[in-house]
């Protein structure tokens, strides 16, 4: 009995040895991060980095008990020049959380009843100012140019004596409108928008700690564009093979360009240009230049063209451009004429009455009609045909010969013009003129 009274006894007085370490939690904070030190050898203490603006002091530390325990605190801090722990004299330091901390290291002593315990901590006033601009800016590029200051954070090995800078591994990050463009601190941005921009600066530690600054940049350059819009033609017509003239409506899409420097190329007909340089006559590929915002253009001759648009921005000191090309041709149909073989004129059915000739992109025209022993009986000539809306379809002859109907029978035809690609046309053949009873 005796034995298990001094076996119990001793257990509790190692109980009671052991209680002070296993009862006392460690230093806490509401720190940004906490990293432990790197002492050359022993035990580590943890460091606790605040995030804050410059010149300020918002480090605390607070020395954490097991709940319900009382105890009396003491406060030191480490003195680099003597390396030793000298007496914290500010307010609060007999308090379990000392605040408005300088950097440096911070030791608490804690007594309690059942003995007294150490715990030791670092802590940094960490920030981050950062600045932006753009130092230049042309036509093809700007530069971003940022800086930002933080200070180094410096500790001591409490073994050595010797100091030792924490590594913040610094990030850079620009960004517009969310996106990020690049992650170096002076970036060279090319093929600037062509609207002003907002771009943001973002330096970050691996402590959390985190600056921003913004910085505009002012657009001074151009981009081209155009659509274009042919006219309609009529249900006649194939839209994808328009006649001449044909008129063309171009409308300006272009970005940030000034509206009174606007250059419009109109080129000649792509076989024209080639055959210029068959020839050895070429001079010149265009064949007009306007200067307008959103120019109408008539084609007069069949072809395939092509349109570029040069936009210009005009800042202090540079004058931007850019050019805009068609991914494809205007394409014009050629010349055409077409004659039907049977006219019924005077029928009483109102259908095929007169020998009508159906024609596209035409300058000029004349009709003949002959008789079978070849005189002529009548004749149509238009020497300025018009632009029209579709394919025309002119009516030549109503059949009649001095105010009477001709007789039944076969007439001959020719008919000869100048087509707007400037070939002549030409075709002939026999038309059959039938009558009721």
């Amino acid at each position: 009995m005796n034995v298990f009274k001094l076996l119990g006894g001793l257990l509790f007085f190692v109980c009671v040895l052991m209680a002070p370490e296993a009862g006392f939690a460690q230093i806490t904070s509401n720190a940004a991060a906490v990293i432990p030190t790197e002492y050359s050898s022993g035990s580590q203490d943890n460091i606790h980095i605040f995030c804050g603006a410059k010149g300020e002091k918002n480090a605390s530390l607070r020395a954490a008990l097991p709940s319900g325990e009382s105890a009396n605190f003491e406060w030191q801090k480490y003195n680099v020049q003597s390396g030793t722990f000298d007496f914290l004299s500010s307010e609060g330091n007999t308090t379990p959380t000392i605040s408005n901390l300088e950097d440096g290291c911070y030791r608490v002593k804690i007594t309690t009843t059942l003995g007294e315990t150490t715990s030791t901590a670092w802590v940094f006033n960490n920030y981050m100012e950062a600045t932006a601009e753009i130092p230049e800016s042309d036509c093809y590029s700007f530069t971003l140019k940022g800086a930002f200051e933080t200070p180094q954070l410096i500790y001591t090995d409490l073994i050595t004596g010797q100091p030792k800078e924490l590594v913040k591994d610094i990030q850079v990050k620009w960004s517009a409108d969310g996106v990020v463009v690049s992650r170096i601190i002076t970036a060279k941005i090319f093929n600037p928008p062509t609207k002003n921009t907002d771009y943001t600066i973002e330096v970050t530690d691996r402590f959390n700690c985190l600056a921003t600054a913004d910085v505009q940049y002012i657009s001074i350059v151009t981009k081209a564009s155009f659509e274009y819009q042919p006219e309609d033609q009529g249900k006649y017509n194939d839209p994808k093979k328009p006649e001449a003239p044909l008129t063309v409506t171009f409308t300006n899409t272009s970005e940030n360009g000034d509206a009174d420097k606007y250059e419009w190329y109109f080129f000649k007909d792509l076989q024209k240009i080639k055959d210029e340089e068959k020839a050895g006559t070429f001079k010149d590929s265009i064949q007009d230049i306007i200067y307008s915002v959103n120019p109408v253009y008539t084609y007069e001759s069949t072809g395939r063209y092509m349109v570029k648009l040069v936009s210009k921005k005009v800042s202090e000191f540079s004058t931007c451009t850019d050019t805009f090309y068609m991914k494809d041709y205007i394409v014009i149909d050629s010349s055409f004429i077409e004659a039907p073989n049977v006219f019924t004129p005077g029928n009483g059915d109102d259908v095929n009455n007169t020998f009508a000739i159906k024609f596209i992109s035409m300058k000029s025209l004349k009709v003949t009609i002959f008789n079978r022993w070849g005189k002529v009986l009548h004749v149509w000539e238009n020497n300025n045909i018009p632009g029209f809306s579709k394919t025309i379809t002119e009516s030549i002859w109503d059949g009649k010969v001095g105010g009477k109907y001709a007789s039944p029978g076969v007439y001959y035809y020719v008919v000869d013009g100048i087509g707007r690609d400037g070939k002549r046309r030409k075709t002939s053949g026999f038309v059959h003129l039938f009558r009721g009873k």
